[in-house]
C-alpha cells in the first residue's frame, strides 16, 4: 500500500511511504524543495544536522539538497554574462528557495511532484526565465528524482545541476567504494590523483571530483550496516564528488552535470534553447546483505 501523509513542525513535510516495503520518504517542498530523510525497514539511510535544519539563514547540512543553477562555488562567488557581473552564492539558489507541490500519486508507487518558477529574487543573481520540475517517486528501496529544466526566457540559458545527497554512516572505515572512474581532481589542492577504489579518511575533509566516468553507476558497501547503495544516474551528468568531513558520521556522493566554475568556463555546461526542456533521472537503491 502506498500513501501520502502530512505532518507540521516548523516546515510541512509530506511523508511518502511503502507499507509493504517499510520504506518512508520526509519531504519539505517550502525549505528548498529537499528531501530530509529516508528510512527503510526502521534503519535511517541519509544524514541531516537537525539543529542547523531549524535555521533558514543556514545552507541545510544534510537530506538531498538540489543544486542549480550551480555546482560547487565561484571565484568571489561571481559570473559574467553578456558583460555584466552577477553574485552567485555556492551550489545556486534552488536549495534555499520554497517549492510548491503540484501533484501526487499513490498508483503502483507513492510520488509527490514539485515546482520552482524563477522569480525576482533569482533573476537578480541570474538572469533567466525558467521552471524546474522535481518529481520523488519511491516504490520499494529504491528512490527515483525525475527531473525537468524548461528555459522560459528568450536566449539560451546555461547552467548546471546537481543533487548533493548526505548518506549516514556511523563508521567511515567499513565503507568500500565502487566508483567509474580512474582519477579525480581534489577540490581543495587542484591537484589530480590516481584512485585504487579507497581514501584517506583520516583526514580532515575529502572534497574530491571523479571525471570522466566510464559508466552510469556507482556503488557503496557499508559493511558496519550490512547494506549497499548503488547509485545510478543518466548521461546528463559529467562529474562525481565525493565530499565528507572528518568525525561527521555522513558521505556524500554527488552527481554533477558539470564541475565547479562551469558558469565562467563553459566546462560541460547546459546550453538549454528558449521553449526547450531537458530531463533527467537519479535513482537510488538500497540493499540490505
Amino acid at each position: 500500500m502506498f500513501a501520502i501523509a502530512l505532518k507540521q513542525q516548523q516546515y510541512k513535510t509530506y511523508i511518502l511511504s511503502d507499507q509493504e516495503a517499510q520504506s518512508l520518504l520526509e519531504v519539505v517542498p517550502e525549505r528548498g524543495g529537499i528531501i530530509t530523510s529516508w528510512r527503510i525497514q526502521g534503519q535511517e539511510i541519509l544524514y541531516l544536522d537537525a539543529e542547523r535544519f531549524t535555521k533558514p539563514d543556514l545552507s541545510v547540512r544534510g537530506g538531498i539538497p538540489i543544486l542549480f543553477p550551480i555546482c560547487g562555488n565561484l571565484p568571489d562567488n561571481t559570473y559574467t554574462y553578456k558583460d555584466q557581473q552577477y553574485t552567485l552564492k555556492q551550489h545556486g539558489f534552488a536549495r534555499d528557495l520554497p517549492w510548491e507541490v503540484t501533484d501526487q500519486g499513490t498508483q503502483g508507487k507513492v510520488s509527490l511532484t514539485l515546482v520552482l518558477n524563477s522569480n525576482d529574487s533569482s533573476r537578480a543573481v541570474y538572469p533567466f526565465d525558467f521552471q524546474l520540475t522535481f518529481t520523488y517517486q519511491l516504490k520499494g528501496n529504491t528512490l527515483e528524482i525525475q527531473q525537468r529544466y524548461t528555459n522560459h526566457s528568450t536566449e539560451p540559458m546555461p547552467f548546471s545541476t546537481g543533487l548533493h545527497p548526505y548518506f549516514w554512516t556511523p563508521n567511515k572505515t567499513q565503507l568500500q567504494f565502487k566508483i567509474p572512474a580512474s582519477h579525480y581532481l581534489d577540490q581543495r589542492t587542484h591537484t589530480t590523483h590516481s584512485f585504487t577504489n579507497s581514501f584517506d579518511l583520516s583526514s580532515d575533509e575529502i572534497d574530491v571530483a571523479f571525471r570522466p566516468l566510464s559508466s552510469h553507476l556507482t556503488t557503496v558497501t557499508d559493511s558496519g550496516r550490512r547494506c549497499q547503495l548503488v547509485l545510478s544516474y543518466d548521461n546528463t551528468y559529467s562529474t562525481l564528488v565525493f565530499w565528507t568531513v572528518k568525525g561527521k558520521d555522513f558521505y556524500c556522493l554527488e552527481p554533477w552535470s558539470a564541475p565547479r566554475n562551469a558558469l565562467n568556463t563553459g566546462e560541460n555546461l547546459t546550453h538549454l534553447q528558449p521553449g526547450a526542456s531537458l530531463e533527467t533521472v537519479v535513482r537510488m537503491t538500497v540493499n540490505f546483505l
